[in-house]
Formats: structure tokens, C-alpha cells, sequence
């Protein structure tokens, strides 16, 4: 039977005599109608109901459970669990599974094993994924088999086996290595300071100068910063390790500090709001189109719409800026002002007073792809920064230095170490930051 998410199956005389619940179309018998020991299984099954999520596979027989059932409802699990924000491992999972689905979705469950995602990761391979992107997804897929056999949809040896199989080695696979994430040059970043918008800007100096990952700066806030001292601390709450239970603190030094001030010192945002907000990138473009308007206020375009070639746009078409950056519109932003700020040479470039989209018409199909080999070429994303920082306090500060900027974390850290990283990033922040 189909259940919605509000019902819950009804306890119900059997023709037996015996008491019965059904859910997902089987029958559960639960001992003579009316008894005490009946009406305790009932609360018994129920309550496995519940606890499985309402699942539509519950009570399956494991021979009957198979590979499509487990992604349907492992997607399900890390919906619920990990969030749909554009940072979650659930956009991760959805193209790990993918080739599992097309090679074994009606295959049983029980039966995968190392044959199967060796398979697997031969498709993967083949697709021209990298030799790190494939250990990547076999990892989460690997999960999500472990998930399936802690809720006993499979036997636990189908992920004990799993887990035991090798990673692909360095020189032993014909994946390609992916390219190391490197620091970006100066010259570079000033050249792409200058044609980014002064909130995005100020995002990419302070991010530069603490060391932080571009998710961190997105998430600052008035209420995170701690100014009490002459190099101001700010705790955050939510970062990549957070789940480990480690504390993420970033140290705020005199020219970041300066930086800052501007942002916090406003009484339009609460404590609680992002520092760096688009809709203020978009109104400090609006108010500079104003202030260059040539054309009278009684004609053209009103300030803020937009004309097509047909007449008014759509609501649904005018998007609205929001109130926070996220990693992915961060760095789109970036890649944006690399584009206007390392123009391709020509014909790949626009000619004057030409569209992008009239652009794209002209060029061939291999000047296109010219065209984005030169864009992929000329554009770095934020989190190279961190990487620039992490190269500059080692230098001057050595390994211990870096690890404390950076935020990383070893398993055996002790209280006093932490007191001696908390000195160390201060003093890092004071004289460089």
C-alpha cells in the first residue's frame, strides 16, 4: 500500500483472528487481536517503520533488494542528511551512482562485489575522469553499500568486501593524475582585482590575507568576530571539519582588520548576516550605471530593469541578488572578471559593440573550443588563495605556522598544543595579517 508521509498503518483484525499492520503491501502478523502482546509487536514494527525513514523497500527480503532499490533510497538517506546546499556530498553522490545504475540496477544488491565495481571503475576510467575523481566516487559509492548493510538491506559482508579493494596507484592505471592545485601568481590576482566588483574584491583580499577557504569568507559575520583583542578572532561554526569536532578559528590581523571595518560598521545588516553580500555588489554596480546614465531618466530602461528585444522581461526571467555568496557564485564571480581582464586575442575576442551570444554565432566550432581552452587557461579560483597563504607563512613562519593559519588538524592534538596554535596564529595575524 502507498503511504504518505503524515499516515501511519493502521493496527487491524486479521480474518485469522490475529491482529495485523500492512505496510508496503505485506502483511505483518502480530499475535491474537486485542492482546497486549499483539499491540507491543505492532509498536515494535512501527517503530522500525519509522526509524527506516518510511522507506518503500522496508520489510524487502534481502533477495529481492536490488541495486536500484539501494540508490533510490541511499539518495533518499543523503538528501535528508547531508542537505541540498551547493557544497553537499549529495551532488557528489548522484555521478558516483550513476554508472552503478546503468551497469547493475536490476541486479541484486547482495550480489555486488569487487567483480561489479571493478566494472565500474573501469566505465569511470574510461569517461576520462582522473585517477584521484575515480578513488573519489568508488569511496562514495562504497558508502553507500555500508549505509545499505547498517540498515540491514544487505548482508554485512557485501560491504566488508567491498572496502578491502585497492585504490587506483600512480603509475599503474590509465586514468590521468589531475592537475595540483597551486598558488596563484600576484601580478594575476591585481589584474583581476581591478575588474571585480569592490565587495568581491574585498572577499579575495581578506581571504588572501587569513588563509581562509572560500566557503569561510562567504559565511562572515559581526556575530562570529571576536574584536576584544588587538588581533580579533573569528569562530565558525560551520566548516569542513566541524563534524569532527574540531574548531575552526580565523585570525584577524591590522590590514584585514581594516578591510573589515567598513562592512562591520554598518546598521543595515544584523549580527547574524554575511559581511559580503551580492545585493550590495549589485546595488554599487547600479548606483555607478546612475551616475554614468546618459540617456534621460523619462526614456529608455528604468533604473534596475531590464528591456529585451521583445519588450519587458518576465519576473521570472530578473533575477533577484541575494543576501550571501556561496563557493560556487564566489568563484563564478572570479572567473568572470578573468575572462574581461585576459581578453583571447582575435577572432576568438569580441569585436566592438558585438554580444556574447552574437560571438558564439560567428565563431566555428573549433575556434570555440579555442575559445574556452584559452578561458580555462587564464582563470584561477579562490581557493588557490589559500594555497598562496599557506606557501607565504611557511616561509617566514615554517610547517607548524601553516597548519595553524590553515586550520588543519591532526587526531592527537592536546589542549596545550591548541593553546600554543591559538598564540601562534595571533602573533602570524599581528605581523602579517
Amino acid at each position: 500500500m502507498s503511504l504518505s508521509t503524515g499516515r501511519i498503518p493502521k493496527y487491524r483484525k486479521h480474518s485469522s483472528g490475529q491482529a495485523r499492520v500492512t505496510i508496503n503491501g505485506r502483511d505483518y502478523l502480530l499475535g491474537p487481536h486485542g492482546t497486549k502482546t499483539s499491540k507491543n509487536e505492532y509498536d515494535r514494527v512501527i517503530a522500525e517503520f519509522l526509524a527506516s525513514g518510511r522507506s518503500p523497500t522496508f520489510g524487502i527480503q534481502q533477495d529481492a533488494y536490488t541495486v536500484a532499490m539501494l540508490i533510490r533510497d541511499y539518495l533518499s538517506h543523503a538528501r535528508s542528511y547531508y542537505g541540498t546546499d551547493e557544497a553537499s556530498d549529495y551532488h557528489r553522490i548522484i555521478p558516483a551512482l550513476k554508472p552503478v545504475k546503468a551497469l547493475y540496477a536490476k541486479s541484486n544488491a547482495a550480489d555486488f562485489g569487487p567483480t561489479q565495481i571493478k566494472a565500474v571503475r573501469e566505465t569511470m576510467v574510461r569517461s576520462g575522469l582522473t585517477r584521484q575523481g575515480v578513488n573519489r566516487r568508488i569511496k562514495l559509492i562504497v558508502r553507500a553499500f555500508k549505509w545499505a548493510a547498517s540498515e540491514a538491506k544487505i548482508p554485512a559482508s557485501v560491504y566488508e568486501t567491498l572496502r578491502l579493494g585497492p585504490s587506483l596507484k600512480k603509475g599503474r592505471t590509465l586514468a590521468p593524475e589531475s592537475e595540483p592545485v597551486t598558488p596563484v601568481d600576484m601580478d594575476t590576482v591585481e589584474a583581476t582585482l581591478e575588474q571585480l566588483s569592490p565587495v568581491v574584491a574585498d572577499m579575495v583580499r581578506v581571504q588572501l590575507l587569513i588563509g581562509c577557504r572560500p566557503g569561510e569568507v562567504c559565511q562572515l559575520s559581526r556575530g562570529c568576530i571576536d574584536q576584544s583583542g588587538d588581533v580579533w578572532v573569528a569562530r565558525l561554526s560551520e566548516h569542513k571539519t566541524a563534524h569532527h569536532g574540531h574548531d575552526r578559528l580565523l585570525f584577524i590581523g591590522p590590514e584585514t582588520q581594516a578591510i573589515l571595518s567598513r562592512y562591520l560598521s554598518r546598521d543595515d545588516i544584523s549580527d547574524d548576516d554575511s559581511l559580503f553580500r551580492p545585493c550590495d555588489a549589485v546595488a554599487i554596480r547600479r548606483e555607478r550605471d546612475r551616475q554614468n546614465r546618459v540617456t534621460p531618466l523619462s526614456c529608455g530602461n528604468r533604473p534596475g530593469r531590464k528591456y529585451g528585444a521583445k519588450g519587458l522581461r518576465g519576473s521570472k526571467a530578473i533575477k533577484t541578488a541575494g543576501d550571501s555568496y556561496t563557493v560556487h557564485s564566489y568563484r563564478r564571480a572570479i572567473h568572470a572578471a578573468c575572462d574581461r581582464a585576459f581578453l583571447p586575442p582575435p577572432p576568438l575576442a569580441q569585436q566592438k559593440g558585438e554580444t556574447k551570444t552574437a560571438r558564439d554565432r560567428r565563431l566555428t566550432d573549433s575556434q570555440k573550443d579555442a575559445l574556452k581552452q584559452w578561458q580555462s587557461d587564464h582563470r584561477w579560483s579562490p581557493n588557490r588563495l589559500r594555497h598562496s597563504r599557506g606557501t607565504e607563512v611557511r616561509r617566514k613562519y615554517g610547517l607548524e605556522g601553516s597548519q595553524v593559519t590553515l586550520g588543519h588538524k591532526s587526531a592527537d592534538v592536546t589542549q596545550v598544543y591548541a593553546e600554543r596554535d591559538i598564540e601562534l596564529g595571533k602573533r602570524i595575524a599581528r605581523e602579517i595579517g
